[in-house]
Order: structure tokens, then C-alpha cells, then sequence
């Protein structure tokens, strides 16, 4: 989707940029973002804080974290308005559009439309969210983001939405209200959503679900793009009910050497944030 640059191109980017870290001040040094948790629970703020940031230590990248537990009141963030490129964890959004837009016109999904988000959701296909993605259009997305909130989201143009904007704010959001009561989506439509995500192939139940109980029922949507820039993007969206816990996950990460690498710095994180709830 971006044509790489050129080995010379390259050289010249690299002494531009030592040349540049050779003229900053160490006072013009960017102090690294930290992990932030705020908790109803006596000591479970301090504990996930320093799990998260332990688990992340070592781990190269740009990594963004959002945890958030109904039942304790628990968030925990970390880079959350950080933008990335969505890959397939934009399909959520696809599919909570499709039905956002089925609600407003008082009809039901099309066996058609069925098909294609059952297939963009549990096997991640790319040909089944293209064709939605065409059907609802620009204008509708955007309807439905303004609706659920997500201010922060932008689509990619020109039927790139493997490029949508994505941050862990709204994706947060957006998991808030598949797992709620809501005004803006259905609880048939929400049902719906959580059933596909449930129903993930078993080569992509990676990421977020890693380390959950045997008593945890989870709900996941994955990503992974290669790019000439920054990597690979590796995200994980999960969603998490059981051992007296309600609760959401999201890490989106990117300048990962391979995703290999970013589905192991995902799975640190959330391996620490289900064992610490559990816990608690």
C-alpha cells in the first residue's frame, strides 16, 4: 500500500536524523509515556501498574495498552491517543456499523451481509470487509463513529480501511458498548457482534485471551499489517466476563520486527492484567 524508499534515501533520512539527535538538548528529550491505573479495588491500581510496565520492559516497539474492569471500576492506559493503523481490528467497527445502519432502517441483515461479516470476523477475511466496507460508504462510518463517540477514529480513504486511525480511546469505546446497554447499538446487534467474536478460528484466538482462566469466556478480533514504515502493526481487542470480572482489553502496537514479535508483547501484557484480576 506505500512504495518503500530507496537504500540511498535511506542513508541521507539516517544522518539527517543523527544530525538532529546531535543538535537536541538533553532537555529537548521527550520524557517515554508511563502506564496509568486508577482502581475502586485497594491495591490494584499500584499492582497492574507495575506488572504492565514490567511485561513491557524489554519489548521493543511502539506499544499502547487500555484495560478497563466494570466490576472493580479499573482502567489502566497507556499511550491511549496514540493513532495506528487499525488493520482488521477496524472489522468491529465495520460490523457495528452494518448493524447500526440495519437498526436506523428498522431491517434485518441480508443473508448476503450475514455471510460476509460472518466471514470478516471469524476468519478475518479481507474480501468479505471490502465489500461491506464499499456498501456502507464513508458517510455512514462516519455516522456511526460520531454516534458511538469515537472522535478520535478516522477511516482510510479510498477503500484503504486497513489504514483507518485508530486509538486505544476509542477502540475502549467501542468495546464498552458491545459489552452494555446502550442507545446506539441493539442488544440483538450486540448478541451478534460478541457471537462472531467468539467464534474467532482457532490460528487467530492469539493476543488479548492469552493467559484467561478456564472460567473466562472471551471475545476477540485480532490484526497484523506489514508496512514499509514503522514495522509491523499487531493489535489485539478482547473482551472478558467471568471470576466476578467484566472486562476489556485492547494493545495496538507497532515497529515490530516481525509479528511474531508483536503477538508475544501482546500476550505479556494481557497474561499479567488476567492474572492480577483474577487475584483481586
Amino acid at each position: 500500500m506505500t512504495r518503500g524508499i530507496s537504500r540511498h534515501a535511506k542513508w541521507i533520512a539516517a544522518g539527517a536524523l543523527a544530525a538532529c539527535v546531535a543538535a537536541a538538548t538533553p532537555a529537548a528529550a521527550a520524557t517515554a509515556p508511563t502506564v496509568s491505573c486508577t482502581s475502586a479495588k485497594a491495591g490494584l491500581a499500584d499492582k497492574l501498574k507495575r506488572d504492565i510496565t514490567s511485561a513491557l520492559s524489554n519489548r521493543s516497539g511502539t506499544i499502547a495498552v487500555g484495560l478497563y474492569d466494570r466490576t472493580t471500576k479499573t482502567t489502566c492506559t497507556l499511550r491511549s491517543s496514540t493513532a495506528y493503523d487499525s488493520a482488521s481490528v477496524v472489522k468491529v467497527t465495520v460490523l457495528a456499523t452494518l448493524l447500526w445502519d440495519a437498526k436506523k432502517h428498522n431491517r434485518y441483515l441480508t443473508t448476503t451481509e450475514s455471510n460476509l461479516a460472518k466471514a470478516m470476523i471469524t476468519k478475518s477475511d479481507n474480501d468479505a470487509t471490502s465489500k461491506l466496507w464499499r456498501q456502507l460508504g464513508l458517510t455512514k462510518i462516519k455516522g456511526f463513529l460520531t454516534a458511538a463517540g469515537m472522535t478520535q477514529t478516522k477511516p482510510g480513504a479510498n477503500g484503504y480501511w486497513g489504514l483507518t486511525q485508530i486509538t486505544v480511546t476509542d477502540e475502549q469505546k467501542l468495546l464498552k458498548l458491545v459489552t452494555a446497554n446502550n442507545t446506539v447499538l441493539s442488544d440483538n446487534a450486540r448478541a451478534y457482534i460478541l457471537k462472531l467474536m467468539g467464534q474467532v478460528i482457532s490460528s487467530q484466538r492469539w493476543g488479548t485471551p492469552y493467559g484467561a482462566g478456564s472460567g473466562i469466556s472471551w471475545h476477540v478480533k485480532n490484526g497484523w499489517l506489514q508496512r514499509s514504515t514503522h514495522g509491523w502493526r499487531v493489535h489485539s481487542v478482547g473482551t472478558f466476563k467471568g471470576g466476578g470480572h467484566d472486562y476489556m482489553i485492547t494493545v495496538l502496537t507497532h515497529g515490530n520486527s516481525t509479528m511474531n514479535y508483536g503477538i508475544t508483547t501482546i500476550q505479556g501484557v494481557a497474561k499479567v492484567i488476567h492474572r492480577d484480576l483474577a487475584a483481586s
